[in-house]
């Protein structure tokens, strides 16, 4: 005992231990506790207290390659990593993302480059789903903190949903295995998450306090449909479908952390095969897969897939390129093809998911009516109010 070196800091006029907290597992976690000086007079006597590094305040000023843990009289929440660079081979490395990323390598590739080079800069929530067993998620996640260490924080859902979010607000990555983060609050607050500049920092009995906040989020589920709700046209997720691994390496971890220096190396040498076209760095274009749109359409409303199944119906029997309609219009429709909705459902989607705008005064318009002869379904017939027109082509954008 009397050889472990215990470091204390005083922050403002609160003073803490620097601790390694063990963890299940194996590992363990960089941990700020709260102490105080009687009990380090206890510990050591009066005249024989280790030294008080002291700072005014925290900040969050991530950095890999120029690190600092002091900065003009604050104390830097954003731990160093102790990696020392050196070229030579990482070939696990690149087997395992070629794995998790596919045909998107080079993606992968300048992902992790911008997590070690440019970790200020605002990325996409990085979506892992498989439901099968052995896919090497859960070793990618811990690749991922193997390299940036201290800087890495597992989270359940319960600790993402809770409060109190001091002991990961200044965190590089947030990963969440098992993710099932399925109510519309979540979504939200993932969402404003990822490109919020700054958050509220708040811990048990301590005040609220803003920082800087940088987090990216890593999420796996064995969920492919629904782990979390996606809405139609949303740009901050890339979604990746990963497969089954082929062989089951016990050693893999290790020889991918033996490897990190070299890969290191690497990352500071190689050029971005993408340059920054949005504040999450890529192209939408560039990282939309089938696995995201897979997940947008079980996230979609049952009423507007009948909606728009009816409004299809009807440009089609009609041979019409658009239909205009206020909502109570299409209720007997609905009826009449023996679908259950109600008027708020229908207001809803028109509204909130479609964003569409109504006529701005009441006007005459041509809407349809059920045709109970053997000719047509539909018919037209002629109202006044303030309709809401959709076309075919804004049909198309809905990739239904």
């Amino acid at each position: 005992m009397e050889n472990i070196k215990e470091e204390y800091i005083r922050v403002g006029t609160t003073l803490y231990k620097i601790a390694q907290q063990p963890l299940a597992n194996g590992t363990t976690v960089l941990r700020r506790i709260p102490w105080s000086f009687g009990t380090i007079r206890q510990d050591y006597g009066k005249n024989n207290t280790p030294p008080v590094k002291k700072y005014d305040g925290f900040c969050t000023v991530p950095s890999h390659t120029d690190y600092y843990k002091e900065i003009d009289g604050f104390y830097n929440l954003y731990e160093p990593i102790d990696h020392v660079p050196v070229e030579g081979d990482f070939s696990d490395i690149i087997k395992l993302m070629h794995h998790i990323f596919g045909e998107q390598f080079e993606l992968g590739m300048d992902y992790i480059q911008l997590l070690y080079t440019q970790p200020t800069q605002k990325l996409p929530i990085l979506l892992l789903v498989s439901e099968e067993r052995n896919t090497g998620k859960t070793t990618f996640l811990n690749f991922l903190k193997a390299i940036f260490q201290d800087n890495v924080t597992f989270n359940t859902n319960e600790d993402f949903r809770s409060q109190f979010n001091a002991d990961w607000a200044g965190k590089l990555l947030i990963v969440v295995d098992e993710v099932l983060l399925s109510r519309r609050e979540d979504s939200e607050r993932l969402k404003n998450l990822s490109t919020a500049q700054s958050y509220k920092m708040e811990a048990k009995g301590k005040d609220r306090q803003e920082v800087n906040f940088y987090a990216k989020f890593v999420l796996c589920s064995n969920n492919e449909l629904f782990p979390v709700m996606i809405d139609p046209g949303e740009t901050r997720y890339w979604v990746r479908k990963v497969q089954r691994l082929e062989s089951d390496d016990t050693n893999f971890l290790q020889k991918l952390k033996e490897q990190i220096p070299a890969y290191l190396y690497y990352l500071q040498h190689r050029t971005l095969s993408t340059v920054k076209e949005s504040r999450m760095w890529f192209n939408h274009a560039l990282i939309r897969t089938e696995a995201l749109e897979r997940i947008i359409q079980c996230n979609r409303n049952h009423t507007e897939l009948d909606l728009i199944e009816l409004l299809r119906d009807i440009m089609e029997g009609q041979n019409v390129e658009k239909v205009s309609f206020i909502p109570q219009d299409l209720l007997p429709l609905f009826t009449y093809n023996g679908v259950k909705v109600e008027l708020w459902q229908i207001r809803k989607v028109v509204k909130e998911l479609w964003r569409l705008t109504p006529a701005p005064n009441a006007l005459s318009y041509t809407t349809y009516q059920c045709d109970y002869s053997k000719f047509s379904r539909f018919s037209p017939i002629n109202r006044v109010g303030r309709y809401y027109t959709v076309t075919k082509a804004f049909l198309e954008t809905l990739n239904i």
